[in-house]
């Protein structure tokens, strides 16, 4: 084989429709457009979505507005609910495992709520500058992701 004696299969290789050529091609007179209507016209065309008249499918559906699909998404958990965990080190999977958050919960952050007298090291969770200075107050550590 060489490259330059390469071809296409047999029957791969057709030769594009010529529509409008006359009676003798098959394809004359109505040229595939059909009889009448807007499509059949030179220069006939609708605007997208256009459904003829009818509401269009964009303006029967319901509008959903500014609403973003994560909000409730983001939890708040507060320094008393840390305290109660048996763990040092806290992360996301470990407050969804103790279900203190929801399995759903995108970000979680520490609020100063409560008080918290132990050790506990965040991975991965913010927290407001309170928390932050009552978790490091009592030995801990805060390491945002």
């Amino acid at each position: 084989m060489q490259l330059n004696k390469i071809k296409p299969a047999a029957g791969a290789k057709h030769a594009p429709k010529r529509v409008g050529r006359g009676i003798g091609s098959g394809l004359g007179k109505t040229a595939t457009r059909g009889h009448k209507g807007q499509k059949s016209r030179s220069g006939g065309f609708h605007k997208v979505g256009f459904e003829g008249g009818q509401m269009p499918l964009h303006r029967r559906l319901p509008k959903r507005g500014f609403t973003p699909l994560t909000a409730g998404r983001s939890v708040e958990v507060r320094l008393s609910d840390l305290e109660r965990l048996p763990v040092e080190d806290i992360d996301m999977m470990v407050l969804q495992q103790a279900g203190v958050v929801s399995s759903l919960a995108l970000s979680v952050k520490v609020i100063l709520s409560g008080s918290i007298t132990r050790k506990v090291t965040l991975k991965g969770i913010g927290a407001t500058k309170g928390a932050k200075a009552a978790i490091e107050a009592a030995g801990g550590s805060v390491a945002e992701a």
